[in-house]
């Protein structure tokens, strides 16, 4: 099983800080999972211009292929202005509109203010089932003053990326066996 954790943003440390626990909470729970970290701030990606994402070559490249490869995503997503970053929504437009189809998605939000809870309802849920993602229904939503120094420090936070975590390999696991059982009964 591949996992992806893509963390969404080029700015800031909050979602990333979130992100790196995710990710060595999966590697340590769930040692034999192939896990990979994109962290859109180390990489240059091009904007979209409707080209096929194989043709995209660098980083950009890189990341839309090791998406469409994963079996699984965690998107880590700061809000700005009460919408989810350029960035990600970039990432959006350089995959295929079926690029999630078979695969599970899970995210979790970073924000400066409970009043945007409900951007994920909003705007990212109908972006991923728009593009036929397995949506893990609840995600983790991450307020500023859960923070110190680079740290989560409300363990309820934590407990909860957990469940998370656990959550979408579950799911990944199940919709797996779904599919290959389905695949079975065919005899070619």
């Amino acid at each position: 099983m591949k996992i992806v954790g893509l963390s969404g943003s080029k700015v800031g440390s909050k979602t990333r800080t979130a992100m790196n626990y995710t990710v060595n909470a999966m590697r340590e729970k769930y040692p034999t999972i192939e896990v990979t970290l994109i962290d859109l701030a180390q990489y240059d990606v091009q904007f979209s211009d409707g080209r096929n994402y194989l043709e995209y070559e660098g980083d950009t490249r890189y990341v839309v292929q090791t998406i469409m490869e994963a079996d699984a995503i965690i998107i880590g997503t700061p809000i700005f202005q009460a919408s989810i970053p350029a960035t990600l929504k970039n990432v959006f437009d350089l995959l295929p509109v079926n690029a999630f189809r078979d695969k599970v998605v899970s995210m979790f939000v970073t924000a400066g203010s409970p009043k945007h809870y409900l951007i994920v309802e909003q705007q990212l849920k109908p972006i991923l089932v728009y593009m036929k993602a397995q949506i893990v229904q609840t995600f983790v939503f991450i307020e500023e003053k859960d923070f110190y120094r680079k740290e989560i420090t409300n363990d309820d936070v934590l407990f909860r990326i957990d469940r998370l975590v656990e959550d979408t390999v579950v799911l990944t696991e199940t919709y797996t066996n779904i599919r290959e059982a389905k695949e079975a009964e065919y005899d070619f």
